[in-house]
This record gives C-alpha cells, structure tokens and sequence, in this order.
C-alpha cells in the first residue's frame, strides 16, 4: 500500500474513494457479509419469554436468568481480547460460531431452567468472542490488500444485510412455531453453523506483531489504569457515560426484556410477536441513519437528554391505551433509540482527551452498561413476578426523569467547580480569535472537559 493511500486524510478523496476493490478484498466482504447475518440471525428472538413461560419457567426465573446473562457478557468481555490476540481473528470467529451453535441447540435438548441458563451464558460467551474479532478482522484485512477505505463502507453494509434479514426472518417466526415448537431455536442454530462455514473460508491473515505475552498484558494494564485516570480527571467524560448508560439500560430493557410482556399484556399472542419486532427494527434502522434529520439548534447534550425523556414517556404510554396503541408506542420507541445512539455516541468520543486509551474506555462504558441491565433485570423480574406490569412502566418512567434531574444538577456543579478552580483570564488577541476555529473549546463552561 502507498504512503498516500495510508494517510489518514485521503480516505475521502477522489482517489481512493474510486479506486476499485481487489478481488480478495470483495472476497472477504462478501465472507464478512454473510458471517454477520448468520451469526446475528437469532430466530428466537421475538418469542424467547413466551416459549419460557411454556416451558414452565416463572418471571423471576426468567429475568434472573437475564440478570445473570448480563453479567457474564461483562465478565467474558475482559479476557477474549486477550484470547483473539493469542489466536488470532480469525480462529476466534470460527470458536464463537462454535459456540453459538451449540448455545441455540440447548434449549431444544434441554427446555428447563438449567437449559435456558446455559443456553444465555453460551450466548454471552460466543457473542463476546465476535464482538471485537469481527471488526478487526475486516479492518486488518483490508489494510493489507490495500483497500482500507472500504471498511466503513463494509461495515455498514454487514449491517443493513444482517437488519433487512432480521426484517424479513422474523415475521415468520409465529407461524413456524405453531409447526414446530422448537423451530426458532433449530433455525438459530443452522445460522450459526452457517456463520462457521463463513468463519472457515475467510482468508487467512499475516501473524499479529501484538501477540499476546507478558508485554502485551503490561500494556493492557497500563491501558486501564489509564482509562480509570481519565475518567477521574475528566468529570465531563464520567457524567456523559453516565447517561450513555441511562439509555442504554432504558432502550435494552424495554425492547428486549419487557417488549413481549408488554405485547402479552395487551392480548396479543406470539404469531404476532415477529412481524411486531420487525417494524420496530425498522424504525430503529430508518431513524439510525438519519440523525441529521435533528435540527443543530440544541447541543447533542440537550437532544440525548430530551431523547431520554421521550423514551421515559413513552415507557409511561405503553401503561395506557389499547393493543395498537402499545404497538405504536413500541415503533416510536425504537426510533427514538435509534436517533439517541449517534448523539450519544459522539458525545462521549467528542468528551475522550486526545492520547487517552479511546478503545478501553469505551469498553469500559460497555461493561458499566450490562452491569446496570443485570440490575434492571432482576428488578423488572420482580415486578413482573408480582403482576405489576404497569406499576414498572410508571416507575421506570419516573425514575429516568429523576436521574436526568440528578445530571442535569451534577452538569452544573461541575461547570461551576471548574469556573472555580479555573477562572477566566485575559487572553492575547491571537489566542482569542483562535477560538473561532475550535468551537467546542469554546463551550468548554457549558461542557465541561
């Protein structure tokens, strides 16, 4: 590869944005492609608490299990960076594929609570080996044949496949359960195998110069007393994080946890459940794409926060109306979400201090996330245990409006503390125009670093 196609800025320019794809480069593309689709393909998806419930297990159980779920997923995160390191890439999408595919036969072989229970901990562990495998894997891959540039462009694709499937799969899953019970779950699993047959023909890759030893696991450690550094020195990033995490946890919950009790709830059955979950992808996926549909008036700060409100009320709506109201509410939830992700995203990658470990911390903030929905998770298990379906509604609503009051009173005290500990001075002239140029330095009050 050139030194003119490595630079970092001619990524956008006429060159390399034309220059065509080398065969291998496609090749692996189209690999990577349908790896994502099969992997991601879960059939069970949209009737996972219903077919539970059939299968004898209680509320408590079922969101315990989900509770417990959570935490593996934080707990498998932390060393299968290393494990990909060590094995490479590659092998690692083959191992999660593995994995995958026998997590979605468990529950047909073994429909109890034990069967569930490893069926969700095989699921956190072969997801947790994908999760950043897949990525570098095409990054890397193209980097060596020259066609970089293409790796945003890939990813996205990968991604609208694996949606328009979902959008297509999911609608069927009723009908085909009423056929066959475990048909969801046998379904899963011939994705997965089928992600393993793409794992397995993917080129292979030049060995890593990072392989995993004593001085990678010393730079690992260094990277994450670094993080930890970071975010004590830097109250903006920690408070941003903080309500990453509030959307998180209210977007998860909602549409994963409590999405089919809610349907349930309102009479309707799981033939529907499907083809339900299919519109909301949708108007999560239409909505994702297109941020810039928000007017530039307000800060992203302001829109997460007024984002997170809408959800927290439409949460609040579901406990009011009728059948097509709640699936209404369901669809103008998922467009939310899928709105709030981008801003929140730039937020908190605008709030890292340039040098600072950028990959690790937002590891971290992922662990935070799954760590609070494994809380979420046994309290909504609670409440639905109890036949208090709405009273969770109400109380997830209220909860968000009091921590967003609670950050909002946090945002300001650390605006204030740094005007303290920091005041104004006066600036040269040529410093002072400078300013111009750096707009979000020059809202450093308001958003705090």
């Amino acid at each position: 590869m050139s030194r003119r196609s490595a630079r970092p800025g001619s990524a956008g320019g006429p060159r390399t944005a034309t220059r065509p794809l080398p065969p291998r480069a496609r090749r692996i593309i189209r690999l990577n492609n349908g790896f994502q689709l099969l992997f991601n393909l879960l059939w069970w998806m949209p009737v996972f608490y219903a077919y539970q419930r059939q299968a004898g297990l209680s509320d408590g159980q079922i969101f315990g299990i989900q509770s417990i779920y959570y935490v593996a997923f934080c707990l498998f995160e932390i060393p299968t960076g290393l494990v990909a390191d060590r094995i490479g890439a590659r092998n690692c999408l083959r191992a999660g594929a593995v994995v995958m595919t026998a997590a979605n036969l468990a529950p047909v072989l073994a429909p109890t609570y034990t069967g569930f229970l490893v069926h969700f901990l095989a699921i956190a562990a072969g997801r947790s080996l994908t999760s950043g495998a897949a990525s570098a894997y095409l990054y890397d891959s193209l980097r060596a044949q020259g066609a970089d540039e293409h790796y945003l462009k890939a990813e996205g694709q990968a991604r609208a496949w694996g949606l328009g499937a979902k959008v297509l799969c999911w609608p069927l899953v009723g009908p085909l359960m009423d056929l066959a019970h475990g048909a969801p779950y046998v379904l899963s699993a011939v994705s997965a195998g089928g992600s393993l047959l793409c794992a397995l023909v993917l080129p292979g890759q030049a060995p890593s110069p990072h392989a995993a030893g004593p001085r990678r696991r010393t730079a690992a450690l260094h990277d994450a007393a670094a993080a930890l550094r970071t975010v004590r020195a830097t109250p903006w990033l920690a408070l941003v994080m903080v309500q990453g995490v509030a959307v998180f946890t209210l977007s998860r919950i909602c549409q994963v946890n409590l999405f089919q009790p809610v349907l349930l709830d309102h009479g309707i059955g799981e033939s529907s459940h499907g083809a339900i979950l299919a519109a909301m992808t949708v108007a999560e996926a239409v909505a994702s794409a297109r941020p810039q549909w928000l007017t530039s008036r307000l800060r992203p700060a302001a829109w997460v926060t007024l984002l997170s409100l809408a959800m927290a009320g439409t949460l609040a709506g579901l406990a009011l109306g009728g059948p097509w109201t709640a699936i209404a509410l369901l669809c103008l939830f998922a467009a939310v979400c899928g709105f709030v992700y981008p801003l929140q995203r730039k937020l908190v990658n605008d709030a890292i201090p340039h040098g600072a470990p950028r990959a690790t911390l937002l590891s971290v903030e992922s662990i935070v996330d799954r760590a609070v929905c494994a809380l979420a998770a046994v309290a909504a298990g609670a409440y639905l245990a109890a036949g208090h379906l709405n009273a969770l509604l109400w109380h997830s609503a209220l909860l968000t409006g009091v921590l967003l009051a609670v950050w909002h009173l946090a945002l300001r005290h650390s605006a204030r503390s740094r005007a303290h500990n920091h005041p104004p001075v006066a600036l040269p002239a040529a410093p002072a125009r400078d300013h111009t140029h750096h707009p979000q330095e020059a809202a450093a009050p308001t958003v705090a670093h």
